[in-house]
């Protein structure tokens, strides 16, 4: 072999090695985003963060056309969490809920490995909602403990971005980090939640309308608008107990919070006070608007006996006091403001008591 010809032989390797180093190089900085990545999924201590670092910080991270976030919900339960966290769902639009994963998509009838081509209208439209400009997507599964808990949708503009031959590897880690993610998320969502919340009724306790009622009084006082409150007591309850037991006394307890749940707004809020008593906020109506409501509630509770067994069947009714708030712009104390709302609908209820029961009465 000449010299020449060693020189490019040098030159080739010289070259061969350079390219395999930028191709290291630039590897290394791919794995390193994605880690960084992937920590920010792990690191999101709530379903809001969740959901931003996925469908923003993914989207944003890999330069996609859009990222959506496909999740599983047969019983309501994230959407439930969302809604008692004061969050819409219109908040987050690429977080897409689904009681049944079939017919979402095709993929989804075998769906054990990240799934990579062509984007297809009739197939995938329902997991790009909105989205134009779609040439190419990657569908990737969440699961956990064998179960399919949804999946995480990439969408690109570029026809050859997602390709059926391309390796799936690092897409199927990120399907194992995002599922774990959101199982993580979604149980301290119900931790939280299970620490304001009744465990008998499934209403918020009163560590919670605490909270509620100040921040409900601040809209109130921003807004320029009234706060009206509620105070219901489930009349001769231990008479309940004392007669059928404690077991009739907590159905009828329960009986009770569904039947005033079923009268109430979606944007009014309750809790169980304690023992047999609960408490609805009713913001932007007056007292006399509430009172009406307060009369509904307490026929609903009083119209159909409780059937404890076969043969014993319980006549409820409530006693209901209600006063309302409009508080000034200079009023800055809203814990005695919180107190006095209270305290005043206690005293109707008092007297709603002394009057014979089973009825509602105004302060």
């Amino acid at each position: 072999m000449s010299a020449r010809d060693l020189e490019g032989e040098v030159r080739e390797l010289r070259a061969r090695i350079a390219a395999l180093t930028d191709e290291a190089a630039a590897n290394e900085r791919l794995l390193k985003r994605s880690q960084e990545r992937e920590l920010e999924l792990l690191k999101a201590d709530s379903l809001p963060q969740l959901f931003d670092a996925i469908c923003n910080g993914l989207k944003t991270s890999y330069g996609l056309e859009a990222v959506t976030l496909l999740l599983c919900d047969p019983q309501h339960e994230i959407r439930h969490l969302l809604i008692a966290d004061h969050i819409e769902q219109t908040d987050f639009a690429n977080v897409l809920f689904s009681d049944s994963l079939v017919g979402m998509a095709p993929q989804f009838n075998s769906f054990h490995k990240p799934w990579l081509g062509p984007y297809m209208g009739c197939d995938h439209q329902l997991l790009f909602p909105k989205i134009e400009s779609i040439r190419s997507v990657a569908l990737i599964p969440l699961r956990r403990q064998e179960r399919l808990q949804g999946s995480l949708n990439f969408a690109s503009t570029d026809e050859k971005r997602f390709s059926r031959h391309l390796g799936t590897d690092f897409l199927a880690h990120l399907g194992v980090i995002g599922a774990f993610a959101v199982e993580n998320a979604v149980n301290r969502a119900r931790l939280v939640r299970s620490g304001l919340t009744d465990f008998l009724t499934g209403w918020h306790n009163r560590r919670y309308l605490n909270a509620r009622l100040k921040e409900e009084l601040a809209r109130a006082q921003r807004q320029g608008s009234g706060l009206t409150c509620l105070l219901i007591d489930l009349d001769r309850f231990k008479e309940i107990n004392d007669q059928h037991g404690h077991l009739a006394g907590d159905m009828a307890l329960r009986e009770a919070a569904q039947r005033v749940d079923a009268h109430i707004r979606g944007s009014d809020a309750a809790a169980r006070f304690g023992g047999d008593e609960f408490v609805v906020l009713a913001p932007g109506i007056s007292p006399e608007q509430a009172a009406a409501l307060a009369e509904r509630i307490r026929q609903a509770v009083s119209d159909t006996p409780l059937e404890i067994s076969a043969n014993a069947k319980v006549q409820m009714t409530v006693s209901i006091g209600v006063a309302g708030t409009h508080l000034s712009r200079e009023e800055s104390d809203l814990k005695s403001a919180a107190e006095r709302l209270l305290a005043d609908a206690d005293s109707a209820l008092y007297r709603a008591k002394q009057l014979g029961r089973n009825r509602v009465v105004l302060a």
